[in-house]
């Protein structure tokens, strides 16, 4: 690839060195022709993509309409605090006695 003023959508082996560089990247010089190439085509792709022709489109959050699936809250049947810590295997202080995840408590 040549070292000349880019193309629409083109980039340079300069470009992609220069990039390195600032990046701190050592690239080889076959590393740096093949990512020359496929900057080039990411490139011309964005190019075909802002050529199109987009008029009357109204812009697009997600491609499906969603509606939301989940239920409502509703205040349903609680179960008595004390009943579920007597069956527990362990209580203490009102709450779920637990074996440490990471260690001892501090």
């Amino acid at each position: 690839m040549s070292d000349e003023a880019p193309s629409a959508g083109r980039i340079t082996r300069a470009e992609v060195e220069q990039v390195a560089r600032l990046a701190l990247l050592d690239l080889s010089d076959d590393q740096i022709e093949r990512f020359t190439a496929q900057l080039a085509a990411v490139l011309d792709h964005a190019a075909d993509v802002e050529a199109l022709d987009l008029s009357g489109v109204e812009p697009t959050f997600h491609p499906y309409p969603l509606v939301n699936v989940m239920r409502s809250d509703e205040l349903g049947a609680v179960l008595d605090r004390d009943e579920v810590l007597d069956q527990a295997p362990a209580a203490e202080d009102d709450r779920f006695r637990v074996p440490p995840a990471l260690g001892e408590a501090p």
